[in-house]
């Protein structure tokens, strides 16, 4: 494993023969953040592929005002992924976000295809698979700061995604709202513009957080609960993430709580909560 001199803490670097001795449960031991390159035998579709593969799919499209102070919650429609490509808009306004997601956790053909690998085979996951996330985004789009309850596994097919990740905490990140559903997020909206009179308790956290640019070809393993924000660099940004359910939870007991009231939430109030779409093949 090779640490290379980049900005804040060295994101640590890995090759895909270390990763496969390794093996991801070995990652979940480290509980760092790794970037994984992966070799030219496993790389996955990018726009032309996907679209012709998935055309017919239907997505969620989350909109929201293109600033990252903005405090409010996305608004969320489904369309036709065919649909999303076809407006312009979609891919190019600068004052308002677009992004798509599509839980394509139940068809196994199209991970591996999108992937360009047997998914299952390659992590292992059997049943502690929760969701296979394909996103596509444009360039500028940005996911504030949050923590996931889930073991991340993303990978980059098309486009560049700066992301700033940061260690597991609670109280130092100053959570939003559990009750309205935003407990897993931070008032500290952008780790790269934090006011430190308003937020001093956030400062050890920074000096701790790895700060780079994913690019197409490398997969990122990001622990359970660890805080992070990525943002968009490209004209468009395709990736594929997988959430693998862990026991490691357990020893984070600030976000189990969280992610079992979040999910109760979800389901009252009719968030989108990453359930597999169907598609079609």
């Amino acid at each position: 494993m090779t640490v290379p001199q980049e900005a804040g803490v060295p994101v640590a670097r890995m090759t895909f023969e270390e990763f496969q001795a390794l093996g991801p449960g070995g990652l979940f031991k480290t509980d760092v953040p790794v970037v994984i390159s992966l070799p030219e035998s496993v790389r996955g579709l990018g726009r032309e592929g996907v679209a012709a593969r998935l055309a017919d799919m239907t997505v969620t499209l989350f909109t929201e005002p293109g600033d990252k102070n903005h405090p409010g919650r996305w608004e969320t429609r489904d369309i036709t992924l065919r649909d999303f490509f076809a407006d312009e808009r979609h891919l190019t306004e600068s004052d308002t976000w677009h992004r798509v997601v599509s839980n394509i956790r139940n068809s196994p053909a199209d991970v591996n295809a999108v992937v360009g690998f047997d998914a299952e085979g390659f992590f292992g996951y059997g049943s502690s698979l929760y969701a296979a996330n394909l996103w596509i985004s444009h360039r500028g789009v940005f996911t504030k700061n949050h923590f996931d309850e889930f073991e991340n596994f993303n990978i980059a097919l098309e486009g560049r995604k700066r992301f700033i990740i940061a260690p597991p905490g609670s109280r130092d990140y100053y959570p939003r709202s559990m009750l309205r559903g935003f407990g897993d997020k931070s008032q500290v909206f952008d780790l790269d513009n934090v006011d430190l009179g308003r937020y001093p308790r956030v400062a050890p956290k920074l000096a701790q957080r790895r700060d780079f640019v994913l690019e197409p070809g490398h997969m990122l393993y990001l622990p359970l609960g660890w805080w992070h924000q990525a943002e968009s660099l490209d004209p468009i940004n395709i990736n594929v993430n997988f959430w693998l359910k862990s026991k490691k939870i357990l020893r984070r007991p600030h976000v189990l709580g969280v992610a079992l009231y979040t999910y109760a939430y979800r389901r009252v109030k009719g968030v989108y909560s990453y359930q597999p779409t169907e598609v079609s093949s």
